[in-house]
């Protein structure tokens, strides 16, 4: 694959779709996924985070730190444009309405031996995104291959096997202090040197604590793994001003399709997560919560513009005056691409 991304969409792409309690194809996804994360709009139904490498029926949800789950009636299958999907209710309930979250990596999976503990990857380094699966060795400074061929801007680690957090280092949080998140709760931002060995990433490997949940011996993990594309994905972080007129301003580079943000410096404040097929024109006042099960609100919160997006709201969870903000963007647009073609503003 070549490094510029002209088209967004074939990498990342959201869809809507209704429910019906039966089987259905869910189609517009423009490639065959490997990471597909869906939550219901309208009921309280669990988050579902399903990908290539644990197969199809195995559920792991964002707003729990519960085991996987085989669920025969959840995704059955990936397509070359979507999904398939049988009928169980947290994904295809008859009356509801639903939003996927859509990723490529390669298609494939294949054996990565560049760190110390084996792991299995399905990667695509065009887009900076990579599934990783490995088993825990238990030991301080055990270091896993995660195929980006660029050092990680986040990674989010989840045990399969046993009830676990969701770990999550991202780049906003410094890079020498093994600080970390957790994507099942609202808490704020915390240290840990028995989870991430921060400073010791690298272009191939991320490297290990001794905590169970990312790196106990044996058991088995998933990692999605993100490194930075300009124009196609950012992470960063930025200072909230408290104005809800004139809140502040986040340069990306291109006009995000979706957006995850998360106060690093108060607790209790949630991960929002916007796109652009549930908003489709600013105020961007579609919200849901990675680590809540509730149904989508309707709050003004931002606007998406033509190179990053700009606060629209005084809330502490999103633009609290001197409050510290993570986020995850991708692009609909980039600002400028190989054939010259603008993002247009909304």
């Amino acid at each position: 694959m070549g490094n510029q991304i002209n088209k967004s969409s074939e990498y990342f792409n959201t869809v809507t779709y209704a429910g019906n309690s039966s089987t259905q194809s869910i189609t517009g996804v423009n490639f065959q996924p490997d990471l597909v994360w869906i939550k219901s709009r309208t009921g309280t139904q669990y988050h579902g985070l399903f990908d290539i490498l644990r197969g199809t029926t195995k559920v792991l949800q964002s707003n729990t730190t519960s085991s996987e789950q085989t669920v025969a009636t959840s995704l059955t299958s990936f397509n070359s444009d979507g999904f398939s999907l049988d009928s169980a209710g947290d994904f295809n309930g008859s009356g509801y309405n639903y939003v996927s979250w859509n990723w490529l990596a390669s298609n494939t999976t294949a054996s990565n031996t560049d760190g110390s503990i084996t792991s299995t990857v399905s990667v695509n380094t065009t887009s900076g995104f990579s599934i990783v699966s490995y088993s825990g060795g238990g030991s301080f400074g055990d270091t896993v291959g995660h195929g980006l061929g660029a050092v990680p801007a986040m990674i989010i680690v989840k045990t399969r096997n046993a009830t676990s957090s969701w770990y999550t280092w991202h780049k906003g949080m410094g890079a020498t202090d093994n600080q970390f998140m957790d994507f099942s709760t609202a808490a704020l931002q915390t240290s840990g040197a028995t989870i991430f060995d921060v400073s010791a990433m690298s272009s191939t490997t991320f490297t290990l604590g001794t905590n169970t949940d990312v790196n106990g011996s044996g058991s088995p993990k998933i990692a999605y793994c993100f490194s930075e594309k300009k124009g196609f994905s950012k992470f960063g972080s930025y200072t909230g001003n408290g104005s809800a007129t004139d809140g502040t301003f986040v340069y990306t580079g291109f006009k995000p399709a979706f957006l995850l943000i998360k106060c690093s410096s108060v607790s209790g404040t949630t991960w929002f997560m916007f796109d652009n097929k549930r908003a489709t024109y600013n105020i961007v006042n579609k919200e849901l919560y990675a680590e809540d099960s509730q149904a989508e609100a309707t709050v003004d919160r931002l606007d998406f513009c033509s190179n990053g997006f700009k606060c629209r709201n005084t809330s502490s969870s999103l633009n609290g005056s001197g409050s510290t903000y993570i986020y995850m963007a991708f692009a609909e647009n980039p600002l400028v691409t190989s054939t010259k073609l603008p993002a247009t503003a909304r």
